[in-house]
This record gives structure tokens, C-alpha cells and sequence, in this order.
């Protein structure tokens, strides 16, 4: 595979694209309220929940701690980047059988 390839099916197709332009409004959100309210709170939630199946096995492999914003930060854009791949590959999959599919032999219908 490519990277080419690659690239096409992570940023590319419609659904990955409206994938992570999703996350990026959740991370555009979160980052906005952090910076002009005054308690944020539990902002960064929703992009995480927008990582959820790989960031929760990156939050388990961190334990109790916390940690640090760079990191947090690094590791959701890799699960995001990695999720949005897969999605671009099962979309891709699931043309690719749409479009083997034999089709009836026979006249067409006017």
C-alpha cells in the first residue's frame, strides 16, 4: 500500500472526511471553551468520545495518572487518524463488492 493509498483512504472519501471534520468541530469547541471560559470543566471529553474504541485502550495502558496535554493531545490525533483509515477502508470494501457484483444477463429494460 501507498502512501498515497493511504492518504485517499484516511482523508479522501466522504465518510472520512466528514469524520474528521466532526472531530475537528468537537476540538474546535473544546479548544475555544478552554481558552474563554472560566471552568472549563470536562470539555475535552467529546473529542475524546469522538476517539472512543482506541483512546480508551490508550487510557488504560496510562492507568490512574493523568497525562500530560502534549501526549493527550498526540494520542488522540493518532486514534483519530487511525480510526478515520479504517473507515475509509471498510467504505472502500464495501464498494469494491458493490461493484463486483455480476450483473443479470438479459435485455435491459426500456
Amino acid at each position: 500500500m501507498t502512501a498515497r493509498t493511504l492518504a485517499r483512504l484516511t482523508f479522501a472519501n466522504p465518510a472520512s472526511a466528514i469524520y474528521l471534520g466532526l472531530v475537528g468541530v468537537a476540538v474546535a469547541v473544546a479548544t475555544a471553551v478552554t481558552l474563554f471560559a472560566q471552568d472549563p470543566g470536562f470539555v475535552w471529553v467529546l473529542p475524546a468520545l469522538c476517539a472512543f474504541p482506541l483512546f480508551m485502550l490508550m487510557a488504560l495502558i496510562h492507568g490512574d495518572g493523568q497525562p500530560a496535554a502534549w501526549l493527550f493531545i498526540t494520542e488522540l490525533v493518532l486514534c483519530v487518524l487511525v480510526q478515520s483509515l479504517v473507515l475509509g477502508t471498510i467504505v472502500e470494501a464495501s464498494r469494491g463488492r458493490l461493484r463486483q457484483r455480476p450483473r443479470p444477463a438479459g435485455p435491459r429494460p426500456s
